[in-house]
């Protein structure tokens, strides 16, 4: 069942989506090389909790870790462990979401340690344009597979593969809501978009073929093919006057359309 959020809750998602993004904001300071990304992991949890909100991974269906840390070909759901001591020339994708007020938000990002190779930085380009090529089509009246058409068709004009075993999500009070958001698909196809809807676009980007497998520890996904994978991932909200991505206040599409 989609749940549509009124203005009152929207503005308590919103809240969340501010403080998530202050956070990540953060986070992007500390990742370095020599750095392991079980510190990386305290240090945003001790700023959740500073904070007055919830690690929303913890625990979550067992999750041991406050968020995800997933190294070059690894997809998503990367443990935080002090046995992972981050290299030059990595790429490391973060997952994170928190409570706040009992309202979730949800986000997440690649970015580059040190110096990287040409195809990973692009990778990663391409991974967060197609992010915001799916957001732009998260208008009411529009239908799910309008999303995951824009995302499918950018990333696969610049010839990399889309991840289809994970998607997207409804989101609000729980991590996850109807209706999923895959990262392919048919425009004009699956639920229609409503104002009042908020979910979270998640593209899953490879350097290569778009299937994967999960790993001994139950959570960690690899590529299949050992490619390098991107993650990006923002809260949105669908509204009268067009998306409005809470997890990055401030961000406006042009004349709030796509």
């Amino acid at each position: 069942m989609i749940i549509l959020k009124n203005a009152q809750q929207l503005d308590k998602m919103r809240a969340a989506g501010r403080l998530l993004h202050d956070i990540m904001q953060r986070l992007r300071e500390v990742i370095k090389a020599g750095e392991t990304t079980a510190a990386i992991d305290a240090f945003a949890e001790e700023q959740i909790r500073r904070h007055k909100a919830i690690p929303s991974f913890l625990n979550y269906r067992g999750y041991p870790k406050s968020i995800c840390t997933s190294l070059d070909d690894e997809v998503v759901h990367g443990i935080p462990s002090d046995a992972v001591v981050l290299q030059e020339g990595s790429i490391l994708s973060v997952d994170c979401g928190l409570i706040l007020d009992g309202w979730q938000a949800d986000s997440a990002f690649t970015v580059p340690i040190g110096q990287v190779s040409a195809d990973k930085l692009e990778l990663i380009r391409v991974t967060e344009a197609c992010f915001f090529e799916g957001a732009r089509a998260a208008i009411d009246g529009n239908r799910i597979g309008d999303i995951g058409h824009a995302v499918q068709a950018l990333a696969e004009s610049h010839g990399l593969g889309v991840v289809r075993d994970l998607t997207g999500h409804g989101i609000g009070r729980s991590m996850h809501e109807d209706p999923s958001v895959p990262n392919f698909g048919t425009a004009g196809h699956g639920a229609r978009l409503r104002a009042g809807m908020t979910i979270a676009i998640e593209p899953m980007i490879t350097l290569g073929g778009w299937r994967v497998m999960e790993m001994d520890d139950g959570w960690t996904i690899k590529t299949m093919d050992g490619s390098a994978c991107a993650h990006y991932e923002h809260t949105i909200a669908v509204t009268p006057d067009g998306p409005e991505v809470l997890t990055l206040p401030g961000f406006r599409f042009d004349g709030g359309q796509a």
